[in-house]
This record gives C-alpha cells, structure tokens and sequence, in this order.
C-alpha cells in the first residue's frame, strides 16, 4: 500500500486546498518603480490640468454679468474623475431657502422653484445653518447622514454631492449644490477645488444682488418724477425722461414740477453728474431739497442757493445742474434762476425756435460759498412754448453743442401748437435716432439720460382791461397812520369785488398782517395786493413782507390773551395762505378767490 502512487483527478485540476497552497507560495510580483512614476506623473497632470481649467473659470466667472452665465462657465470643470454634472444656488431668507439659479438639472423638478425651510433636516439647510460644507461621497453615505430629504435625489443618475456655503463679507448669503454622476472621494484637492470655485460664485452673487437693487431703486425714483400736467388754468406741461446710459432705469437727471402756495407753477430740471446708482442717490436727495424749498416759499434764487449748500453737505466730489422756474399762470410771466444749466429754446407760434439766453451761476456744489444765481424775467406769450432739457438730448449720438441744437429745432419746429406730447415724442424720437447712415430702426442706448419738459402758455379768451390790478405801500414803524391808509387802498383797489364781506375779511387780514410787523418786529412793514383774473371769478392776493428773520408761528391762546389769533384768522377766512423765508426776512401771504352773493347765499343757508 506504502508503494501506492496517488493519480491526479481525471480532469487535471488541483483540490481546492492544493490551490491555495499553491497561491500561498507564490511570490507576490513587485512594483514596477517605472509603473509608480508615471501614475505619480499622471495625477500631477491631472492636477495641473485641473488648475489650469479653475484659473481660466475663474476669469470667465469674475466677468460674468448673471448667476446662470456664471454657473454654466463652473461647468467646464468637468473631467472623467470629476464628473460635474448639476449645480443650484439656494439663497438664503429669513426662515427658508429658496433657489436662485441652476444649470443642468431637469426644467420643472425638483431643483427648479425650490423652497425649503431652514429647520429641515436637508444637507443645504444645513450648512446655512452652520456654515460648514456637507461632502456627501456616495448615495449610501446621503441616506445614512440625511434619511428624511435623501429621497430628493434618489431618482436621479447622481451618486455625489457638495453643498457649499456661500460667504460675502463673513456673512453667509447662500449655499451652492454640485451634484456628480459618479462617486467622489473628495480629497483634500478637490475640496479646496470647491471652495474656490464657491467665493467665486458668491462674488457673482453679490453683484446680481446689487444689481437688482440699483434696478429697484431706480424704477422707485423713475416712478416719484411726476408725470401729468399742473391743475393750473392757463399753462400746459408735457415731460419726458429716458435712461439711455449707465444700464439703469433712472440716473442723475430730473425733472418736476410744483404748485407753489401763491398760485404759481415751480418747473426744475436739473442733471447730477455721473451715470452710477450713487448718482440717482444724490439726484433722489438734491430733488426732495428743491422741492422742499420751493414749497416753502423761496424764490428762484433762494431756492438754488440752498440746494447747492445742501448738495455740498452730501457729496464735495459731485455737482450737479439746474434750472428753476417760477411761472405766473395768469400773466405768463417766467421768474428763471439757472445753474451751469443749457439754456432753455423758446418756440413761437409759427414754428420758429431761439435759444433764449438767460443769466446764471455756477452749478449746484461746485465751490461753496459762490451761490449767486441772478433771476430773470421772460414773458411767456399764448401758444408759446419753453423747452427746458439736460444736455443728453442735444448731444447723444455724439453731436456736439451745434449740430445737436440743430437736430432739436428741426424735431421741435414742426406740428401744431395744440399738440404738446406730439412735440415732446418727435424730440425724443430725434436724439435717441442713430447716426445717418446707421438702419432705419436703429436707436442710439450708449449715450446720456435725457429729461425733456415742455411749458406752453395756451391761448384764452380776450382778457378784460382790469384783469390784473396791483397796489404796492410800505408802512413804517413811526407812522402809526398807515394802517389806515392801506385799509383805504385796499378798500379801493377792491371796489367792484361781487361781496362786500370778502372785502371787509381782506381788509381785516391785510390789517393783521401789518399790525404783526410793527408790533412784533423793529422793521418796516411792505404790502402788495394783485387782483387777477376775469370780472366775477377773480383772485386777491395780499402779501406783506419785512425784514426780520423769526417765522411766526400759529398758537392756541386763551380766553383772556391779547395777542396770538393773526394766524388763527388766516386760517379760519382765507381761502389760501402761508408765511415763506425770503433771503432777507419773509412774506406772510393770503389768498381770497371772489364769489358771486348767490354762493353767498348758499353758504349761509347750508
């Protein structure tokens, strides 16, 4: 038996056990060092490629002008063994996220109108709570760390994921999801790769944020320029604003218009230098001031001197220019204070057109301390019209000061004097049209903004011989007499009023007034009295003025009080009135308008 010889199985094969005897004695092959170079050689490649894509992403993205453009240049990161293939960018709100942008994921998913809130147990969620980066390697590792959201992307051919936090100025103000096709071991490398990649991404961010907040701004002030015509018999206004440069919908230029308390009409258009949002800022700011000024009563003058303080206060860098207006709609008379402003162009009615020079200073805050701005006067005549414009609507399109004031009188000349907006559209259809030469339907939008305002005095009916009447006196503190001799006048300029009791009501104001001057102030006391308008439907104005500087102000006195009840009276018996600095002292005024006995009447028994 010990002579046996053991025949190897029929089908030439080894035990199993011989098998793994054999491979237990087998040598194990030794690294080629030729091998290990070359795979070293092979990811530094790799590595260095990577950068090289990063850094051409990188000055693509930091020129990018949205949050899409700059997550579709992100892509070109893609590579074999970094398979981007999704991204989305969640902001961040007061209690939830919200999606802002995405590139590669299905329009209509889930991904597209996200909106999650910040409590959830969701990997974004998270790290907007924390601020620290979820890395998630694998389907496997998403469902262990995320069990109640990982099902939102179960059903898609993704198998890793990063969630990135966004920060600008150490404050965190979204988060950005990468999803990949195949898993990702995240090394050191690619998460610094991420990171990146995510300050850039927060940069673009920050910029779209600051854009569509400038955009908000400027359609809030483009919306604030008011835009219909003044509630004034006798005068019409047509207005037109245009943005053509800066890529916002308002920059640095301006209009308004203002019904004064005197019955006037206040017209402003003015341009702050530079085409940025802080340009509408200040414009924003310088606007309010002016009207603020004009409400209070100040003349032309008055009213440029402190905007151009005011502007200095705001910006010393920055001035601005302006041209103010103080229109007398039942004389057509124009009080115009003008600061480095173009000069307005007045059209007759039969078509001709003249630059119509006009005194001026220098522009608002240019050099404190120099605000004299000279006021002049031009009467406005019927079916006459005063253009008043910023200098983008001669000179874009790259005119200059002449070929431009040619391409507006040839805009502005034509056409019937009864249709304003028709004038106001072939003007701006004129300066936003392109060079000759360029198409038909080509519109100039590279150039300065435009603000357009037409004045017209529109014609009436023949006016009556004693439409205006105008009593001037001047009472001083020794002659205690000339109460009674402006009651007298006054009593005579209003000889033909239609109610004897609106006459004595003016008489007793006008008394007040002057009788606050010299018993309250060391000044003499000056009187003005205008009646204007048509016999029956007339309109007093009294103004009194003196020099001294303290305003009154309306209080409520007793029983027993001497004094107090001036500004009660005007309150109580004028249809209108008010109390405006002046540049030397104020002017107390009031209004009556003339009514006939019937409505007297019909006060009296209502």
């Amino acid at each position: 038996m010990g002579g046996e010889r053991h025949e190897p199985p029929a089908d030439g094969f080894e035990t199993e056990l011989d098998q793994i005897d054999a491979l237990n004695r087998m040598e194990a092959p030794r690294p080629d060092p030729t091998d290990r170079q070359m795979h070293a050689e092979g990811a530094e490649g790799e590595g260095r490629r990577r950068d090289s894509r990063l850094l051409s992403a990188g000055h693509a993205v930091a020129e990018a002008d949205s949050l899409d453009e700059a997550l579709k240049l992100v892509a070109a990161l893609y590579t074999p063994d970094f398979s981007l293939d999704g991204q989305c960018v969640f902001g961040i709100g007061e209690e939830t996220l919200s999606s802002l942008g995405q590139y590669g994921f299905t329009p209509g998913g889930a991904d597209r109108g996200f909106r999650m809130s910040m409590t959830a147990g969701y990997p974004a969620a998270e790290v907007a709570r924390t601020g620290r980066a979820v890395y998630l390697a694998s389907r496997a590792e998403y469902r262990r760390r995320f069990p109640a959201t990982w099902h939102m992307s179960a059903r898609k051919s993704r198998e890793a994921w990063a969630f990135v936090p966004l920060v600008t100025a150490g404050r965190i103000t979204g988060v950005w999801l990468t999803a990949f096709r195949s898993q990702v071991a995240f090394t050191a490398a690619e998460r610094a790769l991420l990171t990146t990649t995510g300050r850039m991404i927060a940069q673009v961010l920050e910029r779209a944020r600051a854009s569509r907040a400038e955009l908000e701004l400027s359609r809030g002030l483009r919306r604030s320029m008011r835009t219909d015509g003044p509630a004034l018999t006798g005068l019409s206004v047509a207005t037109r604003y245009v943005p053509t440069g800066g890529g916002l919908m308002v920059g640095g230029d301006w209009y308004d218009s203002i019904d004064l308390p005197n019955g006037r009409l206040a017209l402003v258009i003015g341009d702050v230098q530079g085409h940025d949002v802080h340009a509408a800022g200040l414009m924003a700011q310088l606007r309010t001031a002016v009207h603020a000024y004009a409400a209070e009563g100040h003349g032309p003058d008055a009213v440029l001197a402190r905007a151009s303080r005011f502007l200095t206060t705001l910006d010393e860098d920055r001035f601005a220019t302006c041209l103010y207006i103080e229109a007398d709609p039942s004389t057509g008379d124009l009080h115009i204070a003008r600061a480095g402003h173009p000069h307005p162009v007045l059209r007759t009615p039969d078509g001709t057109c003249l630059i119509k020079h006009v005194s001026g200073g220098l522009p608002l805050g240019l050099m404190p301390g120099e605000e004299d701005y000279p006021v002049d006067v031009v009467r406005l005549h019927d079916d006459e019209v005063l253009m008043l414009c910023t200098d983008g609507l001669i000179e874009n399109g790259g005119h200059d000061m002449y070929t431009g004031w040619v391409r507006v009188r040839d805009a502005f000349s034509p056409g019937p004097v009864e249709d304003l907006e028709g004038m106001a559209d072939r003007l701006m259809a004129a300066a936003l049209s392109a060079e000759p030469g360029a198409e038909e339907d080509d519109i100039v939008r590279d150039g300065d903004d435009i603000a357009l305002l037409l004045l017209r005095r529109d014609a009436g009916p023949a006016r009556d011989e004693v439409s205006r009447r105008r009593l001037m006196l001047t009472v001083g503190q020794d002659q205690g007499e000339g109460l009674s001799e402006a009651r007298a006048q006054l009593k005579a300029l209003l000889h033909d009023w239609a109610r004897p009791d609106q006459v004595d009501t003016a008489v007793l104001l006008a008394t007040e007034l002057l009788g606050n001057v010299l018993v309250h102030t060391d000044q003499d006391g000056a009187l003005n009295a205008y009646v204007t308008g048509e016999t029956g439907h007339r309109r007093l104005l009294v103004e009194v003025m003196d020099r001294g500087d303290e305003l009154p102000h309306q209080r409520t006195p007793g029983e027993l009080a001497s004094s107090g009840r001036g500004l009660m009276l005007l309150d109580i018996l004028a249809d209108q009135w008010g109390v405006r600095p002046e540049p030397e002292g104020k002017t107390a005024w009031f209004a009556l308008n003339e009514a006939s006995p019937a409505e007297a009447g019909d006060t009296a028994t209502g």
